[in-house]
């Protein structure tokens, strides 16, 4: 199956989500920015709190789309350590990646939040979406860093994903939803008709949609 946008994405999601509809103890937390408008559309669905939960990954040097780890709030860091190993990346490029990274990540938390705190997720079931699976290295990243907030359960939810990435995850989570894991996947970007980066813009603009509307 090939979703529309994004947005279609997170409607699908959402409904096979929906057991869990209305129950207060339910948080929506996206990965900007491209799990956004799928997580706007499964916080709608479920009828739960949408707020995001800053990630970032750590691209290979001149290859940047391929995953040589990841950061997430709190001081998280998840290495790929057969990536760097195989393409022979030095400690230093890890380190210089890293502060660029965080540099990044503390930009978004300001642009994003605009002010707001973070959502409170101490003892609620959280949602975590994104907009699909590959390496799954910012997902690993994402589960760690909440953790340490003292979640009740941890349910990752993807439109689209690799089959074993999909697998993978599954056995960090409490509880894994691919909508879609094609054997021959090759991209999440080939799971969606429409692709287009999302923007900062259009990630303050639903997030405040959606606060608007609780």
């Amino acid at each position: 199956m090939i979703f529309r946008d994004r947005r279609d994405a997170g409607r699908a999601l959402g409904r096979r989500l929906s057991r869990r509809a209305r129950r207060p103890d339910v948080v929506v937390l996206a990965l900007p920015r491209g799990g956004v408008p799928v997580g706007f559309e499964v916080a709608r669905e479920v009828g739960a709190p949408l707020d995001v939960f800053l990630v970032r990954k750590l691209g290979v040097p001149g290859h940047e789309e391929l995953a040589m780890g990841a950061i997430a709030a709190g001081g998280v860091r998840v290495l790929q350590e057969d990536v760097i190993a195989d393409l022979g990346i030095s400690a230093p490029v890890v380190e210089a990646a890293t502060r660029r990274e965080e540099e990044e990540l503390r930009r978004r938390e300001r642009a994003f939040r605009q002010g707001r705190p973070p959502a409170a997720v101490a003892g609620k079931t959280v949602i975590l979406v994104d907009d699909g699976l590959a390496t799954g290295a910012t997902m690993r990243a994402a589960i760690a860093a909440l953790r340490r907030l003292a979640p009740s359960a941890v349910v990752v939810a993807v439109p689209v994903g690799a089959p074993e990435t999909c697998a993978a995850i599954a056995r960090l989570a409490d509880e894994c939803v691919c909508l879609e894991t094609p054997p021959a996947f090759s991209a999440v970007g080939c799971g969606y008709a429409d692709f287009e980066q999302t923007t900062d813009e259009e990630v303050r603009e639903l997030l405040e949609k959606s606060a608007a509307a609780a």
